[in-house]
């Protein structure tokens, strides 16, 4: 039985934009700004006019929700949607243009994966510029609203899912475990191997390592 994990988001901001006349609303938010391996991706999430789904209880911050529950939700929250947009910026890319910039980049690039293009963007915090359309940064929007909620558990999923795939190729670093994230596992593997290729080398903990 799924319960909920508490009192969650909800459709007001969605809501009220629609009283504003705005119909197409393109939830945002991204998974991976703080690791020190891996991409950082972005999601950006078109949520139907009506909906009444069980599993809308548990809807969350990704971060609130466990890894079991956002395999769920993914699978509910794809197959529901009006339209859903990925992008994904490399670590080297991190390091060329910084943590924010690549952020921004990739909720453009998710953005620009929406069909049709959105007619308003509700962000968790950020303003991006870089999109050319009516924003809104929501501080807390992830535990806020639901889209943005939705949004942050696509972006959460498949950010995973890439760092299972780049613990097969790059083994021995455990990606699968933490995700990239600066644990003292990860740091104990990247002190004995050295950084990978997938390690965002700008990040002081991978610059100490690297140097030596």
């Amino acid at each position: 039985m799924i319960t909920p994990d508490n009192k969650g988001p909800s459709f007001l901001e969605e809501e009220q934009l629609k009283i504003q006349g705005y119909h197409y609303i393109a939830g945002i938010d991204e998974a991976g700004r703080g690791p020190l391996a891996g991409p950082v991706v972005a999601a950006a999430v078109v949520l139907p006019d009506s909906m009444n789904y069980g599993w809308m209880s548990i809807v969350n911050d990704s971060k609130q929700v466990t890894p079991r529950k956002r395999e769920l939700l993914y699978g509910c929250i794809t197959e529901i949607t009006d339209s859903i947009g990925v992008g994904i910026v490399s670590a080297s890319a991190i390091d060329e243009i910084g943590i924010v910039r690549a952020t921004r980049r990739a909720m453009k690039l998710a953005v620009e994966k929406l069909e049709p293009s959105p007619d308003y963007c509700i962000i968790d915090y950020m303003f991006v510029p870089e999109i050319h359309l009516p924003q809104k940064g929501i501080t807390r929007g992830d535990s806020l609203c639901f889209s943005i909620a939705c949004a942050s558990i696509i972006a959460k999923v498949t950010r995973d899912r890439l760092m299972v795939e780049l613990d097969n190729r790059y083994p021995g670093y455990k990606f699968s475990s933490h995700k990239g994230y600066g644990t003292r596992e990860h740091i104990a593997c990247l002190k004995r191997l050295g950084p990978s290729p997938v390690h965002r080398y700008s990040f002081k903990p991978v610059q100490e390592v690297a140097v030596k």
